[in-house]
């Protein structure tokens, strides 16, 4: 298994991730992209954007990861943050982390295998 690296706004944390958990958090974040434009676009257009589904992905493995997002309280998605907790049997980090930094962390992991 593959070590994951999250760049955080300060510091960075890594841990082991399976290649089949990196696709889905992709999708789940694939998903929550199309929300966040869309709360965009409607606030745009004048339109009272309608409420949004929130992200919770969570992956249970060696480590227990938790990335959470509520698209209806960002402006862009460029704006986005998740909240992140990652804890095993001795430690516990929970963090908030930049949407796009997730994004191009995740993009680097799987770019080897794509």
């Amino acid at each position: 298994m593959v070590q994951l690296t999250l760049n955080l706004i300060q510091g960075s944390v890594s841990f082991n991730f399976s290649l089949e958990a990196a696709r889905t958090l992709k999708e789940e974040i694939n998903g929550l992209m199309v929300r966040l434009k869309a709360v965009l676009d409607q606030s745009a257009s004048g339109i009272i954007p309608r409420t949004q589904r929130v992200m919770e992905y969570t992956y249970r493995g060696e480590v227990f990861v938790e990335l959470f997002c509520n698209p209806n309280i960002y402006s862009n998605p460029f704006a986005a943050k998740v909240l992140l907790t990652v804890k095993d049997d001795n430690v516990c980090l929970t963090t908030e982390a930049e949407l796009t930094r997730v994004i191009e962390d995740l993009e680097q992991y799987l770019k080897p295998i794509c």
